[in-house]
């Protein structure tokens, strides 16, 4: 038996309680967690905002050392440190045939799965696929990268979802280029990653946006020039911060249709949104044809940074190796299992970066 934070139903709250994990079978991967991050995407899963199967054990962002390994795995083994990675592609399907392998249509094929069984009985699903929020998970070869030469284990576990979809959010979906100005919109886990790549980009002006004033060090460290407290005025902010004009990307990390509209508004003419934030069916951003034709501006979605974690991975860790990309200032506070459901109460309330369970 090894402890888990389990979802019993949607609405429900958690249960830190006791599981029992199988052996690994063929093609999977039993993993001792050093550290699992907590992530918006986790209290999307209790709140029904993203549905997938319950009873779950939550818990997508961790990074760990491999105990043992079933039939067929080879290209990690036991006492390998290792990154969790929660979508892993088929390399089959029509996207993964494109080269879009963060939109893979069976990347959460597994999260139907039973994982592990609870103390009463009850099949447990792993909620996003790896069941990060235990003491160990089993999970299948491809949903273990192995660890970046050079990167601590604990920290590491950040690399699984807050630092991929950032840094991918700037380097992929957006591509921000050296010279332009980027306003990043939710100082949370994921925000404060893509601060960090914005200035590695090379980005002028970096405008952080939060409803917390209390942020705003957190995100001026992270590499934001400038900082906005989120109110009715925000796009006009921006603008008088750009000369008028407004910025040339805005990347929305929230997924609220109150904050999707005004990172629109907030970019220049034929400026670039980006939404990272995951938001509910209820959340609907309106927009009027005129406008659409006189702004010019361009309104994408991002899926897990559209990164390819086995390629992307290796040229984090090198900014990391280097100095120029700082884990460690995207944690702001580390917790046991026991901590999580007051975590997602910071997350509720907009306080804090990314809290990290240290097992």
């Amino acid at each position: 038996m090894i402890r888990a934070a389990v979802l019993p139903a949607v609405g429900a709250p958690l249960e830190i309680t006791g599981i029992e994990l199988p052996e690994p079978g063929p093609g999977r991967v039993r993993v001792r967690l050093a550290a699992a991050g907590v992530c918006h995407s986790d209290l999307s899963l209790t709140d029904g905002t993203m549905r997938l199967p319950v009873p779950a054990v939550l818990g997508h962002e961790g990074a760990g050392t491999v105990v043992s390994v079933g039939e067929g795995v080879t290209h990690v083994a036991p006492g390998d440190g290792v990154v969790l990675n929660w979508a892993p592609s088929c390399g089959a399907c029509h996207p993964c045939s494109l080269g879009e392998v963060w939109l893979c249509v069976n990347a959460l094929n597994g999260a139907a799965e039973v994982h592990a069984r609870a103390a009463d009985g009850r099949d447990l699903h792993p909620g996003l696929n790896v069941a990060a929020f235990a003491e160990e998970t089993v999970v299948a070869a491809n949903c273990v990268l192995p660890l970046p030469e050079g990167i601590p284990l604990t920290d590491a576990a950040l690399l699984g979802c807050a630092v991929l979809t950032g840094w991918g959010a700037v380097h992929h979906a957006a591509r921000v280029r050296a010279g332009e100005t980027v306003a990043v919109f939710g100082v949370g886990g994921v925000g404060l990653a893509t601060l960090q790549a914005a200035r590695i980009a090379g980005a002028s002006t970096i405008v952080a946006v939060d409803v917390s004033p209390e942020k705003e060090e957190l995100a001026r460290a992270a590499g934001a020039t400038e900082y906005v407290v989120a109110s009715e005025t925000t796009a006009r902010e921006i603008r008088k911060l750009t000369g008028g004009n407004g910025v040339d990307v805005a990347v929305e990390c929230v997924g609220r249709a109150v904050t999707i509209r005004t990172a629109w508004e907030s970019t220049r003419r034929g400026g670039r949104t980006t939404v990272v934030g995951i938001g509910g069916k209820d959340q609907q951003v309106s927009f009027h044809a005129l406008e659409i034709f006189h702004w010019g501006r361009t309104l994408a979605g991002c899926v897990y940074g559209n990164s390819d974690p086995a390629a992307d991975l290796p040229v984090i860790a090198g900014h990391i190796r280097e100095g120029r990309f700082d884990l460690g200032a995207l944690v702001t506070e580390r917790i046991t299992l026991d901590g999580i459901p007051g975590a997602f109460d910071a997350m509720l309330a907009g306080k804090g970066g990314r809290a990290l369970v240290v097992f």
